[in-house]
């Protein structure tokens, strides 16, 4: 029996944006469920976060087949979530997985061939509990495969009826382009482009961005703090029990004195416009339409509402965005 009942008015929180030239639309943040939602993490946590992220209006969820710890541990709890009463809102929800990085053991257990990729969204689609998921992705280009067989792979798990949409991600811009031509004569285009993008990783803006504009494709952007490097939890140094501090994906050597230069100068413009660092962070990855939507994580659901405080303030004036280029120069 369901145990969870939806905020009626979810759908009045987040403006939404169209996936690229698509009919698919994400809300301007997203959900990646990355860090925080293995099994080492508290459960009942996990699903207060999930519903809590539904009733504020944010409808994308982003998973890889290997997120957790241990890997897989992230769908099995998002299925156990969806069973607990979001399965009842699956049409108003987009779910996104990925396959590429390692998995399981063995010379197919990560990569781009075909079963890798196969078997990757049969294992998914099993922990989630779903039929299909929105969006499957090849989490990473496989320069040892040819990109016709990857790409034909994604196409006939869209064929099939286990994903709607067919996605890459961590592409560069040449092979990105290739992708997007080969799905497209297959007959299942490519939708969105996951790439890292924040102030402080700027590629995107060499060629990428305006590749995936000129085809069509949304951008969704991950790591859009920086692993937290863009709030202001790092502002002194590393705090005892941080990510920082526990050498978890953030390195204690990235909070260096130049980074912390950078982000106290970008935290004094984002109080002048009455935002936090991470606020104005996120906001500024949004002001480009091009940009579908960002991938947030979260440990709380006060970190979920300040992510989405974000969006009260999208708008930059010229001053601004000068000031915030001298900052990260």
């Amino acid at each position: 029996m369901d145990i969870y009942t939806a905020n009626e008015q979810r759908h009045e929180s987040i403006p939404c944006r169209r996936c690229g030239n698509s009919g698919l639309f994400l809300p301007l943040v997203s959900l990646g469920l990355w860090h925080n939602f293995g099994h080492a993490d508290s459960r009942p946590a996990f699903s207060k976060m999930l519903f809590h992220a539904f009733d504020r209006g944010v409808t994308h969820f982003d998973l890889a087949n290997n997120y957790g710890p241990p890997p897989g541990a992230a769908e099995e709890n998002l299925g156990r979530v969806l069973r607990e009463g979001l399965a009842r809102y699956r049409d108003e929800l987009v779910i996104s997985t990925k396959a590429g990085y390692p998995m399981w053991p063995g010379p197919h257990g990560s990569g781009g061939g075909r079963k890798h990729l196969v078997a990757s969204i049969d294992q998914s689609l099993k922990r989630t509990g779903l039929e299909y998921v929105d969006v499957f992705y090849s989490h990473r280009p496989d320069p040892g495969t040819p990109l016709e067989e990857t790409v034909e792979a994604l196409a006939d798990i869209v064929r099939r009826g286990k994903a709607i949409h067919a996605g890459i991600s961590n592409y560069e811009p040449e092979r990105a382009k290739r992708a997007i031509d080969l799905l497209r004569e297959a007959g299942a285009p490519c939708v969105a482009h996951q790439a890292r993008y924040s102030m402080f990783a700027r590629t995107p803006e060499q060629a990428l961005l305006e590749t995936l504009a000129r085809e069509g494709v949304g951008m969704v952007a991950f790591s859009p703090l920086a692993q937290g490097l863009l709030t202001d939890r790092y502002l002194n140094g590393i705090p005892e029990g941080s990510r920082a501090s526990r050498g978890n994906f953030l390195q204690p050597g990235q909070v260096t004195p130049e980074y912390l230069a950078r982000a106290r100068r970008l935290n004094a413009i984002a109080a002048e416009r009455g935002q936090s660092l991470a606020g104005m962070a996120l906001a500024w990855l949004l002001k480009n339409p091009g940009v579908t939507s960002v991938l947030t994580g979260a440990s709380s659901t006060g970190q979920i509402d300040e992510n989405l405080k974000a969006l009260q303030h999208l708008d930059f004036s010229p001053v601004e965005l000068a000031a915030i280029d001298e900052a990260l120069a």
